[in-house]
């Protein structure tokens, strides 16, 4: 068994309703949301590309129909950009194009959880080891998470996890992973339990959205029962998986955003606006200035 086979696709499961922002994703799908002026999906392509990712597998559910047009070429649009003479809004949209052929669409027609959304891609994928990008959890860092799985396989192979750490209170709310010994750009893992109770955490450790996983992980979706939610849960199989194939995990040295959350949505859009050269200052003179007048009238109060 060739645990080292070169990643060539990721998959990125874009099938969720999106309740915690109604009513902005009645019509719209969640992963269409945009951080400053690019939709949240973009920026988990962009991350797998930079990480050497040939072919993307967007895992779909019903109206999400302008994900696929996102990413499509639009002749109207690009005419009359042309003569408009906007050049850099041209060369921008060209850039996010894929080639032809590289993005593949398949349905999750019910919603029975990642593991399920994970298993639907499974004829798309093939026999060949693959990323899992969860589109909600965004990087901000001098580079992609994923880039960084990708260093760590090409060292140990098998199976590998994107972590970060959170504060020990706070290990109910992730999954998270045992650290066991050290390898170049990560670690072993030697445990992984989704939401232990903090005194039973194996670390701080948490899951950050980011994977790269064997193939072998369908045959055991394709069995798995249902877990917590009754949902088919990505983690009950990794830790099946775990008793066959070596997992280690690669700790992010830039942060994630969970912009399946307003709080996090909102805050990664602070982030990634503060960081773009063109807006940066008008930015942060407005959030200080909401700051400083929000202080104020606390004090007041």
């Amino acid at each position: 068994m060739d645990l080292k086979k070169t990643v060539r696709k990721a998959i990125i499961p874009v099938a969720g309703n999106g309740t915690r922002f109604l009513p902005a994703t009645k019509a719209m799908p969640k992963e269409m949301l945009t951080i400053v002026d690019r939709p949240v999906v973009q920026y988990a392509v962009e991350e797998a590309r930079e990480a050497g990712i040939e072919h993307i597998v967007f895992v779909t559910g019903r109206n999400k129909q302008a994900i696929e047009d996102h990413f499509d070429d639009t002749p109207e649009l690009v005419s009359s950009l042309s003569r408009s003479g906007k050049t850099a809004q041209l060369s921008e949209l060209a850039e996010m194009l894929p080639v032809a052929g590289s993005v593949s669409f398949t349905r999750q027609q019910a919603p029975l959880g990642l593991g399920h959304a994970v298993w639907c891609a499974r004829d798309l994928i093939g026999d060949e080891p693959f990323a899992l990008l969860l589109p909600d959890m965004i990087s901000y860092g001098t580079r992609g998470c994923m880039a960084g799985l990708a260093d760590l396989y090409a060292t140990t192979g098998g199976n590998v996890l994107g972590v970060e750490q959170c504060s020990p209170e706070d290990a109910s709310k992730y999954g998270i992973v045992g650290k066991g010994s050290p390898v170049p750009h990560g670690f072993e893992v030697t445990a992984m339990v989704e939401k232990p109770r903090p005194d039973e955490a194996p670390s701080n450790y948490y899951l950050n959205g980011r994977y790269i996983l064997q193939p072998e992980i369908f045959e055991i979706l394709a069995h798995q029962p249902r877990g917590a939610g009754d949902e088919i849960q990505l983690t009950d199989a990794m830790v099946t998986l775990s008793k066959r194939q070596p997992f280690h995990a690669h700790p992010y040295d830039g942060r994630t955003f969970d912009c399946g959350s307003k709080h996090g949505f909102i805050e990664a859009n602070v982030a990634f606006a503060l960081a773009r050269t063109d807006i940066s200052g008008l930015v942060f003179d407005s959030v200080r200035e909401m700051v400083l007048n929000h202080e104020c009238r606390i004090e007041a109060a």
